[in-house]
């Protein structure tokens, strides 16, 4: 089995030590980080993301799986800096003003990390202003924002009205989701697109990206 095979399987099991031990193993046999990234751990945590999907593996697999990613990634990151590799896009995430769950959220992150994006986490109960901050400082091209109260939805609104005060929303993305979200409140609010899930989510995300 190649050694990218290894990689990919390991992290799709959760296996952190042995994924750090492989990237490693990979670097010191020559391999190129970029190769290493995109079909060892990209490519593992895309197939995590599918089975998230389909309901073949849950929150607590997809945790697991992250955890062993972030552990290659902490020998990668120093060379794929200093070698300019770029993430495809880059993300502003976090949950509503209000509202203080951050399990899908971060459920989000997770996905969207293992699509190649870089992903800013603002945490949880974020204002609309502290969302086009970041947006504005970091040149990003999306921003997530996520809510799981009635209550707090329509700070999504407000997300949106923010963005067209500062002049940027003919250049960013507002991503909606959560429990209590739907495609025809996402419509109804002026937001750009509604994921069901945190795969569907990444996806999206990515395709954004890639298509900017």
């Amino acid at each position: 089995m190649s050694l990218l095979k290894e990689i990919s399987e390991f992290l799709q099991q959760g296996r952190a030590k042995n994924v750090k031990e492989l990237v490693q193993k990979a670097l010191d046999d020559g391999m190129e980080p970029k190769t290493i990234l995109n079909e060892g751990l990209l490519h593992g945590m895309g197939i995590v993301g599918v089975k998230f999907k389909n309901n073949e593996v849950y929150v607590p697999e997809v945790l697991i799986a992250a955890r062993a990613m972030n552990a290659g990634m902490e020998i990668l990151k120093p060379i794929l800096t200093e070698t300019g590799v770029e993430a495809i896009g880059k993300v502003v995430i976090g949950t509503v003003k209000g509202d203080l769950h951050d399990i899908g959220k971060n459920l989000v992150k997770m996905m969207m990390e293992g699509s190649g994006l870089e992903v800013i986490d603002l945490g949880i109960d974020v204002s609309p202003e502290k969302f086009i901050e970041a947006a504005n400082e970091h040149e990003a091209q999306i921003i997530a924002c996520s809510a799981l109260l009635t209550t707090t939805m329509l700070e999504m609104k407000n997300v949106v009205e923010a963005a067209k005060e500062a002049g940027i929303r003919d250049r960013v993305t507002v991503m909606v989701g959560g429990a209590p979200v739907t495609d025809s409140f996402c419509k109804s609010i002026g937001a750009d697109i509604y994921s069901p899930d945190a795969a569907t989510a990444a996806e999206e995300a990515a395709r954004v990206c890639k298509s900017a």
